[in-house]
């Protein structure tokens, strides 16, 4: 497909297993993906890394083969924009060269410039306490305690494990962040990076003066941060440093990334942001009417004010849950609020779930009967996801359930599935799963019945999360879906029923992440005549195509049914944390 238009933008989208580029154009027409895996290193359990070299190498492949597939030249793509994991990555200052993370001897022995530690690594789990220990005020923007996932808590294990002289000559990026100084040659931060995954603080919020926080940092033993007004983290806000919101102009494509990149240098580069936030931005724009909608008749269907009722669920291995705000709302276990992330003087915050997709896949991979189910998937020209759905929703018509809803097959399984722990809104990286309903059956039967139980958590967790939000301040009357979950039906039926409110599913479902890193790239390209830009909502609402909405089932018992499993579900999750208290007071004395 060739492209008319006499602009075109580049979104790059770096997940934990691959890089992906799309072109679109000034339609918010997606012409062209595609995607090159980039390699993970686990060097000892709960160690994940990987390579800025490597990674780099994916995303210039992913483009050239993106342009070229396009059929648009590159003289016509205007902006470029860049979504990474929230991963810590690690440069050195004097010749800005990647640092090996892996110990103990961080060498870069075998060649790989392993400088990034990814998002879900937990090796600092002595550091991640430590900081919480301290009860400091910024912990209020991260849901009350900062999480391991979080950049922090890695700088200061690095601290706490690297030879001295090595560490002091360490600058550290979010990843996102990384890729733009690796396009430009700027210093420049996001404040999306910063805000939400470092501790920063914006200026004016809370009494903060420089966004960083000195005490914080001595306390928690990294005062080699603070030196050179935060030079190494970033620097100071308009005085040895900048930061921008997402998408706003970084600087241009320089020569030597343009010619690995297989463009033409000059191209606009705006501010990064975190994965999950170019899928709000992705996602969140776009034109619907809803049945539960803002009542607000004073503004118009497209006033940023829609997005207050709007939370994006971005899901794919887990999901991440964003709803903005005009104001800033403290939710316990929800991270933020956070300020100036996406768009100037408004608020963002984050819930989310552990897994969602990993947990389906670890229920089937598992199960007795997965072997058998896979054969029976190829048999029937399927995948596992889709055979299984059409294994209960015929399993319910010979049943004879009720209105033959799937529902009625799982009304005495319940099953908790915290298996990864709990992001949000316990916030408890402990929480396990738990099941009542087992029976010693080990067939196709039981794997499905298990795996709608795994579904029916998910979307009773999401409904927990959502109240969790509403009742501490936020208004959100609708989910804005993206990501592989969207195709699974019965899973957004459930959501839809179980939250009582409407699920958007996008135009590109697999693509809603990369299409949003675009509209990135388009925002930059706004800023390049040297003015203020278009606002990045108006990108949105301008490039994002109508999607798909699934609505609350009619069916009356189904939803009663529901509500009951959903009281159900509180129930273990309440009890599991009282029963683990009690036992750890019965064995504190144990040696």
């Amino acid at each position: 497909m060739s492209s008319t238009s006499s602009a075109n933008y580049i979104g790059i989208d770096v997940g934990t297993g691959s890089a992906r580029a799309c072109i679109m154009n000034d339609e918010g027409d997606i012409l062209a993906v595609a995607s090159e895996p980039i390699e993970l290193w686990q060097p000892q359990t709960g160690y994940y890394e990987q390579s800025t070299t490597d990674i780099w190498h994916a995303i210039c492949k992913s483009v050239k083969q993106a342009v070229s597939e396009s059929n648009v030249s590159p003289e016509s793509i205007k902006g470029l924009g860049f979504d990474a994991t929230c991963s810590l990555t690690v440069f050195s200052i004097d010749k800005d060269e990647p640092v090996a993370v892996t110990g103990p001897k961080f060498d870069n022995a075998d060649g790989k410039d392993r400088n990034v530690v990814l998002w879900l690594d937990h090796r600092p789990e002595q550091e991640t306490e430590k900081i919480n220990a301290t009860k400091h005020n910024l912990l209020r923007y991260v849901g009350g305690k900062m999480s391991i996932e979080m950049e922090i808590p890695k700088v200061l294990w690095l601290k706490n494990n690297m030879p001295k002289e090595l560490f002091s000559n360490c600058k550290f990026y979010d990843l996102a962040d990384a890729l733009t100084h690796m396009a430009t040659g700027a210093e420049t931060r996001s404040f999306c990076s910063a805000v939400c995954k470092q501790g920063y603080v914006p200026v004016g919020v809370d009494g903060s003066v420089k966004g960083w926080q000195e005490d914080f940092l001595k306390a928690i033993g990294l005062e080699d941060l603070c030196e050179d007004d935060f030079k190494r983290m970033g620097g100071v806000n308009g005085v040895n440093g900048e930061y921008l919101t997402a998408g706003e102009l970084v600087g241009t494509l320089s020569e030597k990334a343009a010619n690995e990149l297989g463009l033409i240098p000059g191209i606009a580069v705006g501010s990064g942001v975190i994965d999950a936030y170019a899928g709000w931005v992705g996602t969140v724009g776009a034109k619907v009417k809803l049945e539960k909608q803002s009542t607000d008749t004073s503004k118009s269907a497209d006033d940023v004010s829609q997005a207050f009722t709007r939370l994006a669920a971005v899901a794919g291995t887990s999901t991440c849950h964003l709803a903005m705000s005009a104001e800033p709302v403290f939710v316990n276990g929800v991270w933020g609020p956070y300020r100036d992330v996406l768009i100037p003087e408004y608020w963002m915050a984050e819930g989310g779930q552990s897994a969602t997709g990993e947990l389906l896949k670890h229920v089937i991979e598992t199960h007795p009967a997965y072997n058998d189910a896979v054969e029976a998937a190829k048999a029937s020209d399927s995948n596992i996801y889709d055979f299984l759905n059409s294994h209960l929703q015929k399993t319910a018509e010979s049943q004879k359930a009720p209105n033959k809803n799937v529902s009625w097959l799982g009304r005495h399984m319940f099953f908790y599935g915290d298996l990864f722990g709990n992001r949000s809104p316990i916030a408890d990286p402990n929480m396990k799963g738990s099941i009542v309903g087992l029976s010693s059956d080990k067939s196709i039967d039981a794997l499905a019945l298990l795996y709608y139980g795994a579904m029916e958590f998910i979307a009773l967790q999401t409904k927990q999360i959502v109240e969790q939000m509403n009742d501490s301040g936020h208004v959100i009357q609708s989910i804005f879906m993206s990501g592989s979950l969207c195709q699974n039906d019965i899973l957004m039926d459930l959501m839809s029923t179980a939250c009582d409110m409407p699920v958007l599913i996008p135009k590109y479902i697999h693509a809603a992440v990369v299409h949003g890193a675009a509209m990135l790239g388009a925002k930059a390209a706004s800023h390049a005549d040297g003015g203020k830009g278009e606002p990045l909502w108006d990108i949105m609402v301008r490039m994002s195509k109508p999607g798909d909405a699934v609505y609350p089932n009619k069916d009356a018992a189904m939803k009663k049914l529901l509500e009951a499993k959903y009281r159900v579900f509180l129930e273990q999750c309440d009890q599991q944390q009282k029963w683990r208290k009690d036992i750890d007071q019965a064995v504190a004395d144990w040696k």
